[in-house]
């Protein structure tokens, strides 16, 4: 099926909005899929009169282009109409995750808006009574809230035209939501074009139909979510991600895209009836947020079809590095090369730019910049760099280098380097040896205080599902055995599983705070 005049000439503009291209899909094709979760399902048609008639309500409650609304719940259909009819009315989002701490929430929702907070059932627990006078509307219909269906305005309404520009806010994400202040990441609608106008690669279209088990309040899901809606295609979403359940959604709807993070990838492909699922039907998997090991990528070229990009970057911005894992199967221990239009750089800890060959800090520039923390001017100058001709970069914190052949290799975030007798570490590079071991499923290393080396190496491992455990002292010195003098690991402790985000991020600082707490001759924890 392919695109109409209209679209084909719109999306080639140097700036559209994605709210504009669902109205051109909606004429075009009323009846076409757009939406889905478990319990409803929206054609285009029914889409866009729904964003409208969001953006009739916002602009009723007397809200304005460049003013935010939060949301705190589960991905849904009702979470997605209401993040585009936001856009409609030039209104910002500020999806907030619910893994976040009741304070940290309190924050968020006292930074992004003083207006209106959009949750769930789910959520309401964690929100308790942060929000304070915050008027609350519940999108599910519960008794947490005002209903939402009830809030909309009446079928049929058509909002004023709202002036949205290159710079207007498309969306707050919020950086911390565990601990410290939560930092607003501001991003614009310039930037969410650039997204979109990269899409045209990766065949996304009215034919296309894309499964999100990730959540809408993460980037990693949005910079799929936004192109397979702005280019007509059907997004199906999972409130929560389970790999059976995925895997029979992905070959009954016959879905074409995804966007998946490493430990989804990895428990994906453990599951015994993985290849017994019919998934011809994809084109292009996506992953981005963690580090994604390059044997993992290896089982999912040889078993999964379709191709595999991983996009590397900050939630910032500042550029993008791609790796087309399917063409450069040589390549998989990388994260790719800079995207068109991003200028990735490395610096040392003195803010110049190292060397060829060198490693340093990661350093981007692209048109898809946050404007800065939302309300944090310091904050937005401590994440800036500036070149010797003024240029303004985003510093990612992550150490890499560059091969001869572009192509950027990271080994780990600076604050997680492990700085030992003088000398750096890199806990990747354990990591990675520790997960050759036929009895280790995952690793991860931090790096704990030292009286002897200033810092000291400590490993948590889980074991490999069926095979047998070997003592944490003898996976100790098998690793040691194959480390350099200066990264032997001074503990292993064995774990039922990793800390992790929402989003499969490791939580070093939770591990950090276990071990605190254990007794210093154990080998669990």
């Amino acid at each position: 099926m392919s695109q109409s005049p209209d679209f084909d000439t719109f999306v080639q503009q140097d700036f559209g909005t994605i709210a504009d291209a669902i109205r051109l899909h909606a004429a075009a094709r009323p009846d076409n899929p757009a939406l889905r979760d478990d319990e409803a399902s929206l054609s285009y048609g029914q889409l866009d009169a729904l964003m409208d008639r969001v953006a009739a309500a916002l602009q009723r409650d007397g809200l304005k282009t460049g003013d935010a609304v939060a949301v705190c719940a589960a991905s849904s259909v009702n979470y997605a109409v209401l993040f585009l009819g936001a856009l409609r009315a030039g209104v910002a989002v500020a999806p907030l995750a619910p893994s976040s701490t009741p304070a940290s929430l309190a924050r968020m929702v006292q930074d992004a808006t003083g207006r209106l907070l959009f949750l769930d059932a789910g959520t309401v627990e964690v929100l308790g009574e942060v929000s304070g006078g915050v008027r609350r509307i519940a999108l599910d219909g519960s008794a947490h809230g005002e209903s939402f269906d009830a809030w909309l305005a009446a079928p049929g309404a058509r909002p004023a035209p709202a002036p949205v520009e290159r710079g207007t806010p498309f969306n707050i994400i919020y950086s911390s939501g565990t601990t410290g202040e939560p930092k607003g990441i501001v991003q614009a609608h310039g930037m969410r074009w650039a997204h979109v106008r990269r899409g045209v690669t990766y065949g996304y279209g009215p034919q296309s139909v894309t499964l999100l088990s990730t959540p809408l309040y993460s980037n990693t899901t949005l910079v799929v979510f936004f192109p397979s809606l702005a280019y007509g295609g059907s997004v199906s979403l999972m409130a929560k991600f389970d790999a059976a359940r995925y895997l029979q959604l992905a070959q009954q709807q016959r879905v074409s895209h995804t966007m998946l993070v490493p430990v989804q990838y990895q428990r994906l492909m453990a599951r015994p009836d993985f290849d017994r699922h019919d998934l011809s039907s994809f084109h292009f998997k996506f992953s981005t947020s963690a580090p994604f090991n390059a044997a993992l990528k290896a089982d999912v070229l040889k078993r999964w079809p379709g191709g595999l990009v991983e996009f590397y970057g900050m939630t910032e911005g500042g550029g993008t590095c791609i790796l087309e894992a399917h063409l450069h199967p040589d390549k998989l221990h990388t994260v790719g090369r800079p995207a068109e239009g991003s200028d990735i750089r490395l610096i040392d800890e003195a803010g110049n730019e190292v060397a060829p060959g060198e490693a340093g800090e990661v350093v981007g520039h692209s048109a898809g910049m946050m404007t800065g923390y939302h309300g944090q001017p310091e904050k937005t100058r401590e994440a800036e760099w500036f070149d010797a001709g003024g240029k303004r970069f985003i510093r990612t914190g992550d150490i890499g280098r560059f091969d001869a052949e572009g192509f950027l290799t990271l080994f780990d975030r600076r604050k997680d380097m492990i700085i030992s007798g003088g000398f750096n570490i890199y806990p990747s590079d354990l990591e990675a040896v520790l997960r050759q071991h036929p009895a280790v499923q995952e690793a991860s290393v931090v790096g704990v205080p030292s009286q002897e080396w200033g810092e000291t190496p400590v490993g948590f491992v889980v074991a490999r599902e069926g095979v047998e455990l070997v003592e944490a002292e003898a996976l100790r010195a098998w690793a040691n055995a194959q480390l350099g003098k200066t990264q032997r690991l001074s503990r292993i402790l064995w774990v039922n599983e990793l800390p992790r985000s929402a989003i499969g991020k490791v939580l070093k600082r939770e591990l950090r705070d276990r071990l605190a707490t254990l007794d210093p001759q154990a080998g669990s924890a």
